[in-house]
């Protein structure tokens, strides 16, 4: 740990293995960072103490190998000075029905892993118990944690409904594969749309050509709500060298044309920076 705690003190009045835990939970809370504890602390259920023996059990294999690599011991000591006696813990899986959970989070992604054992805060938007339990019933276990359904990009229906048939399929490819380059949660407001790539790049996460991204680039409407973009250029010593595209990207969905003038809502067209304008524009 970071910093030295005063332990528990030795033979401390326990009335069950629940009380014991929340003791446990009480101490471990000081001593780690908040978003440590939340990953890996908060989520242990407590299932027994018999025979010397304390069982608790982990929403997964990840929350268990991490707390058997990186805890088991400072656990073991807290809950021997509890019950003044050697202890024994004893971690596992957690393998009921997701309707029998009391609780059921999330699969933990590598990058939130390193985020918890950094000390970083969680920027990801909070999911509700249900929102876990319902994630965990539609993926199950081992398939969320190659999926990780929790790490999703926001998208309307009314991106399917209204602007689909506007742009087309391959437009919607492109802006799709552009925001996955990028990061927006509409529950902080953090942003980062601004990215570094190529045309290649771009046209390999959409499962199109060069030539088609190219064109959707040039697309009126694509170019106006979605996606602005300019030719990035080196200095090399056979003069100026193309060397990709910076592309920014429009997160959210704005409202068609259409419906702006149905509903009286204009839209704000100036969403990108200055240096994304066209000279045209700027005239």
């Amino acid at each position: 740990m970071d910093h030295t705690v005063q332990p528990l003190p030795l033979r401390f009045e326990v009335t069950d293995h629940r009380h014991a835990w929340r003791m446990v939970v009480d101490q471990l809370r000081m001593e780690m960072s908040k978003a440590s504890f939340d990953t890996w602390v908060q989520p242990l259920e407590p299932l027994s103490y018999k025979d010397s023996i304390f069982t608790l059990r982990a929403y997964n294999a990840f929350g268990r190998d991490w707390v058997e690599n990186r805890l088991k011991s400072r656990i073991t000591r807290l809950l021997e000075g509890l019950y003044g006696e050697p202890v024994t813990l004893h971690l596992v899986v957690d393998d009921l029905p997701a309707e029998n959970r009391e609780f059921q989070p999330e699969t933990i992604s590598e990058a939130e892993r390193s985020r918890a054992d950094k000390g970083q805060k969680d920027v990801s938007p909070p999911l509700t118990p249900s929102r876990k339990v319902m994630l965990q019933r539609a993926y199950g276990t081992e398939r969320a944690r190659v999926i990780q359904p929790e790490r999703g990009m926001f998208l309307t229906l009314y991106f399917f409904s209204e602007w689909l048939p506007l742009i087309g399929h391959s437009a919607m490819a492109v802006i799709l594969a552009a925001r996955s380059m990028c990061y927006w949660n509409p529950m902080t407001g953090e942003l980062r749309n601004t990215v570094e790539t190529d045309m290649s790049t771009l046209a390999a996460r959409a499962s199109v050509s060069v030539r088609t991204v190219k064109d959707v680039l040039n697309n009126e409407l694509v170019e106006r709500y979605f996606l602005r973009y300019k030719v990035r250029r080196v200095m090399t010593p056979n003069g100026v060298r193309t060397a990709g595209i910076v592309l920014q990207v429009r997160m959210d969905d704005p409202l068609t044309p259409a419906d702006q003038v149905a509903y009286n809502l204009p839209e704000e067209e100036i969403w990108y920076l200055p240096e994304f304008s066209k000279e045209d524009e700027r005239d």
